[in-house]
């Protein structure tokens, strides 16, 4: 019995570790994502990706496809605002399939909307770097802990990350 024992638990520590090294690297890939975002003070990436390590599909903020992302639109914070769309709704619409049960892999916390919708559309793991913009912080405060007060309601596992030379660790 014991051996038995001793045998699942190892099991399930390789399991956590293997976990991680998947969780690195698609939270790399999410920020590689993000650069792709015109936006100069915030670019967010998001990935998602199956139970099987698939990747279902990629987001990063922005203007909606055919709307043209000038510097007077971009520079205007409430027109911006109104207008970009987050990287959790680009790779929700991006999809092209039922994302239930998947993780959702993205380089900033995410806010209440984005948190909802990445619930109501069956998302069960948000993985998410730990923010260290305060000015980041500071403007999305209220909407972050909100979305992470969503995620435990829904019973939605948000786990926080944080970048480490370039590598990026999960926090328990």
């Amino acid at each position: 019995m014991d051996a038995m024992y001793e045998a699942a638990k190892s099991e399930l520590a390789k399991t956590k570790v293997n976990r991680k090294k998947w969780d690195y690297r698609f939270l790399g890939l999410a920020a590689q994502i993000a650069t792709w975002s015109k936006e100069p003070n915030t670019r967010v990436g998001c990935i998602i990706v199956n139970d099987k390590r698939r990747i279902i599909a990629t987001g990063y903020n922005g203007f909606p496809r055919g709307v043209k992302d000038t510097m007077d639109r971009i520079e205007d914070r409430e027109m911006k605002l109104a207008m970009t769309l987050h990287a959790e709704e680009n790779a929700l619409l991006f999809a092209g399939q039922a994302v239930e049960g998947c993780t959702a892999y993205v380089t900033h916390p995410p806010c209440s909307l984005c948190t909802a919708k990445l619930i109501q559309c069956g998302i069960k793991r948000i993985v998410h770097a730990k923010l260290i913009d305060e000015s980041f912080r500071k403007r999305w405060g209220a909407s972050l802990t909100l979305g992470r007060q969503l995620a435990a309601e829904a019973m939605v596992v948000m786990e926080e990350s944080e970048y480490v030379d370039d590598i990026v660790k999960v926090t328990p």
